[in-house]
């Protein structure tokens, strides 16, 4: 039996759930003890390590392992979570002009050691709840949003291209209803309909980058202070962990 697992979350799936699928498909596994390290939101899939039984003692080892993540922005767009599954803020309708010389300057400025806030729609705990808990209550303004010290040690812009509004809102309706449990999924689907329909554009520009950074980086947050330094907004696409230290998503279990 293995100490460690290099599994694949798809989109759609918490952590959870796809650790407990894994019980399911393998039957040996159901009674031992189980956990995983490091998270991924629920609209980003990829590598998603687990470790079993007396691995779990090294829990911290594997947390603070370096990632790469390869992640899409979509820009003129801010959502409460800094990506697709979270209500519209607000949307740059003017003509953004983008090329890939500007956002290269742009992604420039985070390299290196940052100090990075947690989104308000994390895990990170404040007087002894989530963040995300003051956020759906409409309170986190109620409290100081912590931040943490974090590294980047690459970060490099793959592709610029656009993505069309009709290829856009399949996009969210194929991939928020894959989310089970309370995600808001049913009013930010409404919301992202609505608004796109009356969004005179029929384009939007998309950027593909690939990073890599320590642990506890949140790539939804460098995609929402790019868009703030080029001053169009910008929320996060499209996420994928493709390496934890030395495990490789090639190898990840389906």
């Amino acid at each position: 039996m293995k100490k460690i697992l290099n599994l694949y979350k798809e989109i759609g799936e918490t952590p959870l759930e796809r650790l407990n699928r894994f019980r399911v498909e393998n039957k040996k596994y159901k009674n031992e003890k189980m956990s995983y390290v490091g998270r991924l939101d629920p609209m980003a899939e990829g590598i998603l390590l687990v470790v079993i039984g007396e691995e779990n003692k090294n829990r911290t080892k594997y947390l603070n392992l370096k990632k790469e993540y390869e992640f899409e922005i979509l820009f003129g767009f801010e959502t409460d979570t800094f990506d697709l599954l979270g209500m519209v803020k607000k949307i740059f309708d003017k003509n953004i002009n983008l090329n890939e010389k500007i956002i290269k300057n742009v992604i420039k400025n985070f390299k290196g050691k940052l100090i990075q806030k947690y989104p308000p729609y994390s895990s990170k705990t404040v007087r002894g709840k989530p963040l995300f808990e003051f956020s759906r209550d409409g309170r986190i303004n109620e409290v100081e949003i912590p931040e943490k010290e974090i590294e980047i040690y690459k970060l490099n812009l793959i592709n610029l291209k656009k993505i069309s509004k009709k290829r856009f809102l399949r996009y969210i309706q194929k991939n928020i209803y894959k989310i089970k449990g309370d995600f808001r999924q049913k009013d930010i689907l409404k919301i992202w309909e609505n608004k796109l329909k009356k969004i005179k554009k029929t384009d939007f520009f998309m950027a593909k980058m690939n990073i890599k950074c320590s642990s506890g980086t949140y790539i939804r947050g460098i995609a929402n202070e790019i868009g703030k330094i080029l001053g169009c907004g910008a929320i996060a696409f499209s996420i994928k962990r493709i390496k934890v230290g030395k495990y490789l998503i090639k190898n990840s279990i389906k």
